[in-house]
């Protein structure tokens, strides 16, 4: 059974004040319209959110535009250490941050506090790397001619973060830009704004200059549309759905504007015979936990080897089962709950298609009663390939179990969708996971366990997934130009 869920966590946490940042400037909401702020928890309104007009929007793109013309030039040690001083400020206020993720976005506190505290290492890293970007000099020809490539900063960027992870994504983002010798516009999410109103406070102690880092919100189409189409911005970073991805793909190719891309994914899980099938299930259980399986890279459907499915089943389903759900400043809660009502409705729609399909529901399968928006997390099977689970990213605590009877049948299937974020893979022999890894249609792949994301290694994905990386040394690359210069010089 559903361990039961409390909602009146022992401790409430101050929520903080929200605003706009704008060449400096905090900006309240004055006469500007705004938003409520809810805690998906309890329903109770957190705060206003003031959303940017017109004016303000043409007001934070001068403002990057003014700042790009010293930024650009800046030292990279500079650069490096406003980066380094943001990390350790982001350690030395990450208790704070993470009640405030939990509070607006309503994932466990210990699962705050880690994006925090990873965070900062990805501040750290990019601190490090943008010393490191380097031209080079390319031999010439003509001994009279000298050749070299510089690698410049593109100029204003204007980026676009999600809900799901509103601290991890957006310091991505911003330290490759600041990093690389960019400014920044960043339109955090609107449903859960304290993390992107704590980075723009950081950053400013952190001795940014104004300018540099400026934040919005305001209703998205609207400002995506205004940014993407404002002259000044060159480059545009969004990280959400498949369909608004496309959208934005489309305005910014209308402006030629370069773009990098952080799309929704699928991820395809394959267990096979060989794997230690009860250390597989509980690992997976965890990550499909993981804030409520609102993550990109989450795993959602799993192919198992006929062998041992039931084995798996069993043990995956009692895992999930077993888990105990509910408000995120509950110290023993393994998960929160949705974020918002919308997310609810698409789990509900899904798992009757299900049900309607002939689809078998393991556990959960249903809204839990009381405030908040809580789904049990739920274990589908039986199912065949085309109930709407398998085709739709789900985007919360649902999982789809398999079984498959060879390696190219469960190639076949995890490679029939179009979506390529992430994969992953459990067996013991060193032939199939080479064969299979290399076989798998998808951006990254994780083999016997979870080790994606890290500030070092490159995040991102192929096909409706996106493009570009939002990790590694290839973050740098959407934020750079190559300018190659070629010089006759006088005869010896």
């Amino acid at each position: 059974m559903l361990q039961e869920r409390t909602n009146a966590p022992a401790a409430e946490a101050a929520y903080p004040e929200l605003g706009l940042l704008i060449d400096g400037d905090w900006l309240g909401a004055g006469d500007r319209a705004g938003q409520e702020v809810v805690n998906p928890a309890t329903g109770a309104v957190l705060g206003q959110l003031p959303h940017a007009t017109p004016a303000d929007l043409d007001r934070a793109v001068a403002a990057a535009e003014r700042a790009f013309a010293s930024w650009r030039v800046s030292s990279p040690m500079t650069r490096s250490a406003v980066l380094r001083r943001f990390a350790d400020l982001v350690r030395e206020n990450a208790e704070p941050i993470a009640r405030g993720i939990t509070l607006d976005q309503g994932k466990p506190l210990a699962e705050a506090l880690a994006e925090v505290r990873f965070s900062a290492e990805h501040a750290d890293w990019h601190a490090e790397e943008c010393r490191r970007i380097y031209g080079r000099i390319i031999p010439p020809r003509d001994p009279r001619v000298s050749q070299s490539v510089l690698r410049e900063p593109v100029g204003v960027c204007a980026a676009f973060t999600p809900w799901n992870f509103p601290f991890s994504q957006a310091v991505r983002k911003v330290c490759a830009a600041l990093g690389a010798g960019c400014t920044i516009i960043l339109k955090g999410p609107e449903d859960t704004p304290s993390a992107v109103v704590a980075i723009g406070r950081l950053f400013t102690e952190a001795g940014l200059p104004p300018g540099c880092l400026n934040l919005v919100w305001g209703e998205p189409a609207e400002v995506s549309r205004a940014l993407i189409e404002a002259p000044a911005v060159k480059k545009v970073s969004f990280t959400g759905s498949v369909p608004v991805g496309k959208r934005l793909a489309a305005l910014a190719g209308q402006h030629m504007k370069r773009t990098t891309m952080e799309l929704g994914g699928h991820a395809p899980v394959l267990v096979f015979e060989d794997a230690d099938v009860e250390a597989a299930a509980d690992a997976l259980a965890a990550a499909k936990l993981r804030n409520a399986g609102q993550v990109c890279i989450s795993p959602t459907r799993f192919y198992v080897q006929r062998s041992v499915h039931d084995r798996f089943l069993d043990r995956f389903a009692a895992r999930l089962s077993a888990a105990w759900v509910g408000n995120g400043l509950d110290a023993e809660v393994a998960m929160g709950p949705l974020c918002h009502a919308r997310r609810i409705a698409a789990m509900d729609a899904l798992v009757e298609d299900a049900r309607a399909r002939g689809a078998s529901i393991a556990t959960g399968g249903a809204r839990l009663d009381g405030p908040g928006f809580f789904y049990a997390p739920t274990v589908i099977h039986a199912a065949a390939d085309d109930i709407l689970a398998m085709r739709e990213e789900p985007f919360g605590p649902l999982a789809i179990v398999t079984p498959f009877d060879s390696a190219e049948e469960a190639l076949r299937r995890a490679n029939s969708l179009p979506f390529g974020l992430a994969a992953y893979l459990f067996t013991r022999s060193a032939d199939t996971a080479h064969a299979v890894s290399h076989g798998l249609s998808a951006g990254m792949v994780s083999v016997n366990h979870f080790g994606l994301a890290l500030a070092e290694t490159p995040f991102g994905g192929v096909n409706d997934s996106g493009y570009g990386s939002e990790g590694g040394v290839e973050t740098f690359d959407g934020y750079l130009s190559t300018k190659f210069i070629t010089h006759l010089h006088a005869a010896p």
